[in-house]
């Protein structure tokens, strides 16, 4: 479990997977993002995870002083302009894991893996 809370009613407990699916989910409804890629590439070559699939696996998630450091991999429109998209992303992920979860989060590195047509 990564994301913990606790006050004087009890703990709340958040798995990896979940607080993936959440970056996942925030970052696909991005304008200009293609897809959340693998985190697991072998030789350089990503596979696309699309809508429907685990997109927790294009997420690593750790935690250090009680907040959330994100890093994400995605495949970006051709045309697009990355940098906007990238902040777009940021500002999603920050403000929907923080309002759902009551988690912090310190850090959010967005990796572009790809481009596509």
């Amino acid at each position: 479990m990564i994301g913990n809370i606790s006050n004087e009613y009890g703990y709340i407990n958040y798995s990896e997977e979940i607080l993936g699916n959440i970056v996942g989910v925030s970052t696909m409804e991005c304008y200009g993002v293609v897809g959340m890629a693998s985190k697991n590439a072998k030789d350089g070559l990503w596979e696309l995870l699309k809508k429907g699939e685990n997109l927790s696996k294009g997420v690593k998630i750790s935690m250090k002083e009680n907040k959330l450091i994100v890093e994400l991999y995605i495949i970006v429109g051709y045309g697009t302009k990355i940098s906007v998209i990238a902040n777009n992303i940021i500002q999603k992920i920050k403000y929907n894991v923080e309002n759902y979860t009551g988690l912090k989060v310190s850090s959010i590195t967005v990796n572009v893996q790809g481009v596509r047509v």
